[in-house]
């Protein structure tokens, strides 16, 4: 079995503080995917070893913010990082790692952070500007057919029973028609959104509730956090959970992991 975890830590140094080594140490993830790494590339191995992971991370250019990793314990054959096209505002959002297994052949990892956007500013342009070379690259993932999983904090709800308060969303960046139909013409293409097929119809689970009022108490949340997979991948899925926190006060990040196991050979 092999497990892949994805989770927007909300800052690495934050998230550890507040007891992320633990559930590290508890879950075991054979991979794991992060967003909103929010820090250099040397403090990230600080936090996870060189020798007990191999690592990529896309550092964002302006400092603080946004920031993806990927930390495997199965070897990298190759690294990918970025979508920028030299658009500050997407560096730190993209990167890719073939990883090699253990029964031979290769699996395609991509950690995503997509930004968030607020309506009638200049960031949801770069929003859709960006889930554009998302789009291409997912369609050039899928054309030789490969083994791979593109997982992250897409800041979509897909549907109504993606979010506790959809009716009163619909005007907002998260849930616009406009950003939802993105997720359509992924799975229409044929990526299989896994926490969706392997989580039951819903409502929920949600995987990120604001830190403000009761929100997590009262589980208003939205799922946000995706592993989306090739068909060839999506068949050897077999369970996907989200690691809720017990109560508001263990929680070490806004966001829940998802995390998915694959039968793989000689995993």
């Amino acid at each position: 079995m092999l497990t892949i975890a994805t989770a927007n830590v909300n800052g690495i140094r934050a998230a550890f503080r507040r007891g992320m080594g633990e559930w590290l140490t508890a879950r075991r993830p054979d991979v794991l995917l992060l967003q909103e790494v929010r820090a250099p590339d040397e403090m990230l191995g600080e936090f996870l070893p060189v020798g007990e992971w191999d690592l990529a991370h896309h550092e964002c250019m302006t400092k603080g913010r946004a920031g993806v990793a990927i930390a495997s314990r199965l070897p990298m054959r190759a690294v990918r990082i970025g979508l920028d096209h030299d658009v500050v505002t997407n560096s730190g959002r993209w990167v890719e790692a073939d990883l090699e297994l253990p029964g031979g052949g290769e699996l395609t990892v991509v950690s995503t952070y997509i930004h968030s956007g607020t309506v009638g500013t200049p960031s949801m342009d770069e929003k859709y500007a960006f889930l554009d070379l998302v789009t291409a690259r997912l369609a050039e993932l899928r054309a030789d057919g490969r083994l791979a999983v593109v997982a992250g904090d897409v800041n979509i709800a897909h549907r109504n029973v993606d979010l506790k308060n959809w009716k009163g969303n619909l005007k907002a960046a998260g849930f616009l028609p406009e950003e939802r139909a993105y997720l359509d013409r992924w799975f229409e293409a044929g990526w299989v959104d896994l926490g969706r097929r392997l989580g039951g119809d819903g409502p929920g689970p949600y995987t990120w509730w604001s830190w403000r009022g009761k929100s997590f108490d009262n589980d208003a949340g939205w799922r946000i956090d995706y592993q989306i997979a090739t068909e060839a991948l999506a068949e050897r899925a077999v369970k996907a959970e989200v690691d809720r926190a017990p109560s508001y006060d263990t929680r070490w990040s806004d966001h829940a992991p998802l995390v998915v196991d694959y039968e793989l050979p000689g995993a």
